[in-house]
């Protein structure tokens, strides 16, 4: 039985799916600390108040973006990248064509990549391994994610572990996959355990009616948000449930992962102590 609160839940005007890594229990009878790392959907439409709360309430000062570049430029700047005091880091989850890694560098010049009609346009073929072929589709897209932006994930959770003080938020479109896959590698490395991290993962889920509403408003995402129904887009608690238990099964687990790919046991270190005292 899972013991996840949902009084971890952010309420802003500008966000549907903010909510604090904060407050979950750990295998060794602590508990993640709140105010340390959030998980969100798209940042572009925070109000002033929203803004003001963030930055002066809860003391946001690092924002990693797990979008894509074209998201990020079909959006637009969003409040928060004004603000001199939040960082903002960009680590894509899918591929994509072009090598515009500092994105948010290109988006404060005239210099800006060409955009296809349609942004999906702008990746690259998902690549599936043979032994990943039967698995469900989000569960592969998951693993995609970890198989071919593996450097990413990666430089995510270590700009997380570099964070030199208040709060930190990553986030991506809805909130719900990229998001979900990095923040479940962050809360493992923290020592919450899988059921946990499932009912966190899953928690999303009571809010997609008014998630799916939102992003239907914006052009760059409302053709996936009408031509797929609302449980569709519905995280389920059985694909990280499989991604969790692939994992275990591949590398020992998420830290296993993690080690594989150059995050050693005094990142990992680093990492935990962002989401324990």
């Amino acid at each position: 039985m899972t013991t996840t609160n949902t009084g971890r839940w952010i309420r802003l005007d500008g966000t549907t799916n903010m909510r604090d890594l904060g407050g979950l229990p750990t295998t060794d009878g602590g508990r993640t600390v709140a105010g340390r790392v959030l998980r969100s959907d798209n940042l572009q439409t925070l109000s002033d108040a929203d803004v003001r709360r963030l930055v002066h309430e809860i003391g946001l000062r690092q924002v990693i973006d797990l979008r894509t570049t074209a998201e990020i430029l079909l959006e637009g700047r969003g409040p928060l990248r004004a603000l001199p005091e939040v960082t903002h880091q960009h680590f894509t989850l899918l591929p994509e064509r072009g090598h515009h890694t500092d994105v948010f560098a290109v988006e404060e010049t005239d210099d800006r990549p060409e955009l296809p009609a349609g942004w999906l346009e702008s990746l690259l073929p998902r690549q599936v391994a043979a032994h990943d072929e039967g698995e469900p589709p989000a569960v592969r897209s998951y693993l995609g994610y970890l198989g071919q932006r593996s450097e990413n994930v990666v430089g995510a959770l270590r700009a997380l572990s570099r964070a030199e003080g208040g709060a930190s938020v990553v986030h991506c479109a809805a909130g719900k996959d990229r998001t979900g896959v990095v923040c479940a590698f962050a809360l493992s490395v923290a020592g919450v355990p899988h059921d946990e991290i499932v009912a966190d993962y899953a928690l999303t889920a009571e809010i997609i009616d008014a998630l799916v509403a939102k992003l239907a408003t914006s052009p760059t995402y409302a053709d996936d948000m009408v031509t797929r129904d609302v449980a569709s887009h519905t995280p389920r608690a059985e694909t990280m449930e499989r991604v969790l238990a692939l994992l275990d099964d591949r590398f020992g687990g998420p830290a296993g992962w993690l080690d594989a790919h150059g995050f050693g046991a005094g990142e990992q270190v680093a990492l935990r102590a962002r989401l324990r005292d």
